[in-house]
């Protein structure tokens, strides 16, 4: 399951349906908590907020839930929602970046209810989670009436973000070396492939993640740098060969991130180690 749905593009602006939602995630739709949740805790229908602030103009354009081993957590259990303001007319060309407003949540005890900013680039469609000092999260514990926090929330959030839009152009002045590439490429790789010391264990190499998979995406500036590495770490499909106890050569080839977790911590570190580079070449982004 991907939050990538075809009517995430930008060529065309179309809320997902709520039957698509129920197909695409159906623990959106649940209104009580799950059995194993205490008294004390306070279910936080989805699908409530999502129609408040649906009419507030921000529109379900993705959607996600995340596996579950226990069959009976199925209608309950993490889900992931984009939304985006469709009310704007705005056209999108290849290259530009978005905000959108990434939904977290659940009923089943697996996620307090959260939402975040999202810079989504054109196109190609990586995901950006985008949380440092300069943008704002909205965390709420599942107990009250949060329904109105939410959409203060939200537009809290958005306005937020947009001050990280200026990195797209700050980022895109700033060239690395060869050195620089090589400190970016390292740092990425352990936050993808290590572990919880911080040691990797598999064929891929740093470098790898440096190789643009379209032909826009040859520049050396740090924005480009971020972008092509982002998408290698999140979608998966490097190659790679390693040989085996007995000297055989095996192939291999990295999965894509589809945990939602996994998903959102990656692009909120990658994010930071792009800001701090940016810092470290004499730019603060996203101020």
């Amino acid at each position: 399951m991907t939050v990538y749905a075809h009517t995430a593009r930008f060529d065309h602006g179309r809320a997902l349906t709520e039957d698509e939602l129920r197909r695409l995630a159906p623990s959106i739709f649940a209104t009580e908590a799950h059995e194993s949740r205490s008294d004390r805790f306070q279910p936080i229908p989805t699908i409530d907020i999502l129609r408040g602030l649906m009419d507030e103009g921000f529109m379900p354009v993705g959607a996600k839930q995340a596996k579950t081993r226990d069959e009976s957590k199925s209608d309950f259990t993490k889900h992931l929602i984009r939304l985006r303001r469709l009310d704007d007319d705005r056209k999108y060309s290849v290259g530009d970046t978005v905000c959108e407003i990434l939904l977290k949540n659940a009923n089943d005890g697996t996620s307090a209810y959260d939402l975040m900013a999202g810079l989504f680039r054109v196109c190609c469609l990586n995901s950006l989670v985008s949380q440092t000092s300069t943008l704002d999260s909205v965390k709420v514990r599942h107990s009250g009436d949060v329904g109105q926090k939410v959409i203060e929330g939200t537009y809290r959030v958005m306005k937020e973000a947009e001050k990280a839009l200026v990195a797209p152009a700050d980022w895109s002045m700033l060239n690395l070396n060869t050195d620089e590439r090589h400190a970016f490429a390292e740092a990425a790789h352990v936050l993808r492939f290590g572990d919880a010391e911080g040691e990797t264990n598999t064929p891929v190499q740093p470098e790898q993640l440096l190789d643009p998979r379209r032909r826009g995406d040859t520049g050396k500036d740090l924005w480009t740098t971020f972008n092509v590495a982002q998408e290698n770490m999140i979608r998966g499909g490097i190659r790679a060969v390693s040989r085996d106890a007995n000297g055989r050569r095996r192939r291999s080839r990295t999965r894509a991130v589809n945990g939602i977790d996994q998903d959102i911590k990656l692009n909120k570190a990658l994010w930071v180690l792009t800001e701090k580079m940016a810092e470290i070449k004499g730019m603060r982004a996203a101020a």
